[in-house]
């Protein structure tokens, strides 16, 4: 597969207190490519909920932004990612299930899944991304600038409702990081040399 642009970019987080997000953007004839590494770290409520067999939801969420100078920018794509952190204490393992879709509660229909044995370890796997396709080459023009944003949160509306309403607000539930990176441009396609006259 022949590479046409790579943007790697480091963002910090929101409160600007947490590591950076680390983000490459590849851009060849297949697609737009994110690969990324989100320095996930959990609230000392969280862990606390989820070491009381509370399941976590997190969602990734990547944005193609077209930039407009009279307006705010037009999100032109948004591609999600799921994923659901819990812990087992019969086994004291850690569980990761990722999908494209929300996750049930019941944890079935996962597209992926699986244990570790530290929550530094799940947390590790949860952040990283490698070659996640965003949009189509089709989708974009060529000649058009475009910016990626890449928004990482703990979804709280799929907490119980108990912990919703404990959540909604406190700074003890806030995880949420962002980072930005522009998309390569298209590059021109190679051109056959010209036939030598004999």
């Amino acid at each position: 597969m022949a590479l046409l642009g790579a943007a790697l970019l480091s963002a910090q987080a929101q409160d600007g207190a947490a590591p950076a997000l680390q983000l490459q953007v590849e851009r060849s004839a297949q697609g737009v490519f994110l690969s990324a590494v989100v320095p996930v770290q959990l609230p000392p409520s969280v862990e606390d909920a989820l070491l009381s067999g509370i399941a976590m939801h997190f969602v990734a969420e990547a944005q193609i932004l077209r930039h407009r100078w009279y307006w705010s920018d037009k999100v032109l794509v948004r591609a999600m990612r799921y994923m659901r952190l819990s812990y087992q204490p019969l086994t004291r393992r850690w569980r990761v299930a990722q999908a494209p879709e929300p996750i049930a509660p019941s944890g079935l229909g996962i597209a992926l899944a699986q244990n570790y044995d530290t929550l530094q370890d799940a947390l590790a796997a949860m952040g990283r991304i490698s070659r996640w396709r965003i949009v189509q080459a089709s989708e974009l023009e060529e000649d058009t600038p475009y910016t990626l944003r890449l928004q990482y949160r703990l979804d709280t509306s799929q907490l119980p409702r108990p912990l919703q309403w404990g959540a909604v607000g406190g700074i003890n539930w806030n995880l949420q990081l962002e980072g930005t990176a522009p998309v390569p441009g298209a590059a021109q396609p190679l051109r056959e040399p010209a036939p030598q006259e004999p």
